[in-house]
């Protein structure tokens, strides 16, 4: 432990300074903090392949090509939960995905794979995360629309041609622009959860759900990748059931009409009962007998 410490310290000291070596590769990853990271591999693994991931000396997940062996956070470490269900890996490639990253995670990744020849190789992520100013944390676009209807997320930005643009449905990558490609939903989820409803502009990067459903209510992100600093932009959106809606409608028209009924019945039974007595009261004076 004490040899890759020292390891990965004369790294940094080599990235730092410019210096490179052949023998070990790293990578400087800046997030916002909330945002999602991927960690790539840049491999396909197989089954001879066994990968690894290590924050700061501790390993977090593992997964072999066979799929025989997966673990992360609390599963490889029994008692430790130091990400607490923020992590996932790419069951293909062995990629580590931090979602809802927090300051707390900034530090070194280091990435082991070992193949079946006994060969190894290393890649470490220095990761640094900035903290979302509170000012800036409660700029999200919130709308709320009925279902059925259509909704445009603007991305605020004029986009440049070299932008790499990220869209996200609650963590879930659901659209990408990168140069002159795009992509919309590249998973079956999102593909069932969405079927074509998507629309993203090319040119300005906006997205369009068309024929909102309730299911689609929740948090979009958009994270937009320049080649000097990450822009991103949260919409929350809220979709309401037109029926719900007509049946919640219907329901206080009702209870209103009901409670006027009411009132109106009590009001007469309360004049009734006036003149009632009144009636009696003039009938026993002009008919003193009638008491007897």
């Amino acid at each position: 432990m004490k040899l890759r410490s020292v390891l990965i310290t004369a790294f940094l000291f080599l990235l730092e300074y410019g210096v490179f070596v052949d023998d070990i590769s790293g990578e400087s990853v800046s997030v916002m903090e909330g945002d999602s990271v991927t960690l790539n591999t840049n491999v396909k693994t197989n089954q001879q392949e066994n990968i690894k991931w290590f924050f700061n000396d501790t390993r977090i997940a593992q997964i072999t090509g066979d799929l025989s062996n997966i673990c992360t956070d609390v599963q490889c470490n029994e008692g430790t939960e130091r990400f607490r269900d923020r992590l996932k890996l790419d069951h293909q490639t062995g990629s580590l995905i931090i979602m809802n990253i927090t300051i707390t995670d900034s530090g070194l990744y280091q990435l082991q794979i070992i193949s079946s020849s006994s060969s190894s190789s290393e890649k470490i992520f220095s990761v640094t995360i900035h903290g979302v100013p509170a000012a800036e944390r409660d700029e999200i676009q919130r709308k709320t629309l009925k279902e059925g209807e259509s909704v445009t997320l603007d991305p605020g930005d004029i986009k440049n041609k070299d932008d790499v643009m990220v869209w996200y449905f609650n963590d879930s990558l659901i659209a990408e622009i990168t140069g002159d490609q795009s992509k919309i939903c590249t998973d079956d989820e999102c593909k069932e959860r969405f079927r074509d409803r998507l629309k993203l502009d090319h040119q300005t990067g906006s997205l369009t759900i068309t024929n909102t459903r309730t299911t689609d209510s929740g948090d979009y992100k958009l994270l937009i990748s320049s080649r000097n600093f990450i822009i991103h932009r949260h919409h929350s959106i809220s979709i309401i059931s037109e029926k719900n809606f007509s049946v919640n409608d219907r329901s206080v028209l009702l209870f209103v009409i009901i409670g006027i009924c009411v009132a109106v019945l009590l009001v007469l039974a309360g004049l009734i009962g006036i003149w009632c007595r009144r009636h009696k009261s003039g009938i026993s004076k002009n008919n003193p007998s009638d008491v007897l």
